[in-house]
C-alpha cells in the first residue's frame, strides 16, 4: 500500500495499540468514537478542526450525511464552515458534496473486523492548496481477514 503523509481517523479506534502502531509509520489526527474508553478519550477530542494547506477540515465520529446531520453537528459546520468534513460511525463507506453547505462529505466505512460492515474501507486523498483529488478508495480485506 502506499504511504500517507497522515493519517485521519474518525473515531471507533479501540484499543491505543492501534494509535501505536500507525504512529510508527506517519502522523495521526483522530477523534474519539462511541465505542472508545477513558484512555482514547484522553489523548483525542470529540471534535478536530484543522487547516490543511488551504482547506479547512472537521472530523467527528458521529456525523450523519448532508441533510441528515444530527443538530450538534449542524450547529459545527455552520459555525466552522468546513470544506471538508469527515465522520465515522455507521460503517458506511459514503463520499457526497453537501450543496447546502458548500463542502465535501466523508465517511470512510470501517477499517476494523468489529461490525456488521462486510468489507474494511478506507479512503486516500491529497490535497493542494485548495483542491481536494486523487480520491481512492481502499479496500483492506473482508472484515473477518487480517491483514
Amino acid at each position: 500500500m502506499q504511504a500517507a503523509d497522515e493519517v485521519w481517523h474518525a473515531g471507533d479506534i479501540g484499543d491505543k495499540k492501534v494509535c501505536d502502531d500507525i504512529q510508527q509509520h506517519c502522523h495521526l489526527k483522530a477523534v474519539f468514537g462511541n465505542i472508545d474508553g477513558t484512555e482514547i478519550r484522553q489523548l483525542h477530542p470529540e471534535n478536530l478542526e484543522f487547516m490543511c494547506e488551504d482547506v479547512k477540515v472537521l472530523i467527528t465520529h458521529i456525523g450523519g450525511y448532508p441533510g441528515k446531520y444530527p443538530a450538534r453537528v449542524k450547529e459545527l459546520i455552520q459555525k466552522l464552515k468546513p470544506k471538508l468534513f469527515i465522520c465515522g460511525h455507521s460503517h458506511i463507506l459514503k463520499v457526497m458534496y453537501d450543496n447546502q453547505n458548500q463542502l465535501l462529505h466523508m465517511n470512510p466505512g470501517a477499517a476494523g473486523t468489529h461490525g456488521f460492515h462486510q468489507v474494511k474501507t478506507a479512503l486516500r486523498f491529497e490535497i493542494d492548496k485548495t483542491e481536494i483529488k486523487k480520491l481512492e478508495i481502499i479496500e483492506l480485506g473482508k472484515r473477518n481477514e487480517i491483514v
